[in-house]
């Protein structure tokens, strides 16, 4: 009778865990336009992200209609380690460097042929129904300010 006590013991300690250090962000996300914010836009004219739990990081599947109706599908498979690691689908950037910056909170760097060409932070609400991702170009010349939020599906 102790031995099993024990046992669920131990089963519900292990899986309360692992439920608290599940990355928030995992899951289906889609933009919000009316909440966020384009400079210089437009926005787009809508866009979903997949996130999905893949080891140490993240496997991330965005894809976004652009304001012209162009449709683009991004990858990225990269560990929360501030490496540098491949991006599949996008004409700006073409790698990406993760960094966990609290349990809900992620910072990227972007880059292009080794350049940095912008920096973004990912924030999952308190709630975890709320995504909010700013990014800015590095590039002075033809500055982006956005902050875009989705809705947890």
């Amino acid at each position: 009778m102790l031995k099993r006590a024990l046992l669920a013991a131990a089963v519900i300690v292990s899986t309360a865990a692992v439920v608290w250090a599940a990355d928030p962000v995992v899951g289906t996300w889609k933009l919000n336009v009316a909440k966020s914010k384009f400079s210089p836009g437009p926005a787009p004219q809508e866009e979903t992200r997949t996130y999905e739990a893949r080891g140490d990081g993240i496997r991330v599947t965005v894809r976004t209609i652009a304001a012209n109706g162009h449709s683009t599908t991004v990858n990225i498979a990269a560990n929360y380690d501030g490496k540098d690691y491949p991006v599949t689908g996008s004409s700006d950037y073409d790698a990406i460097a993760l960094k966990r910056t609290s349990d809900r909170t992620a910072e990227g760097m972007l880059l292009h042929a080794g350049k940095l060409v912008a920096t973004s932070t990912r924030e999952v609400s308190p709630d975890g129904q709320v995504l909010t991702i700013t990014y800015k170009t590095s590039d002075n010349q033809d500055p982006i300010n956005n902050r875009a939020v989705y809705d947890k599906q």
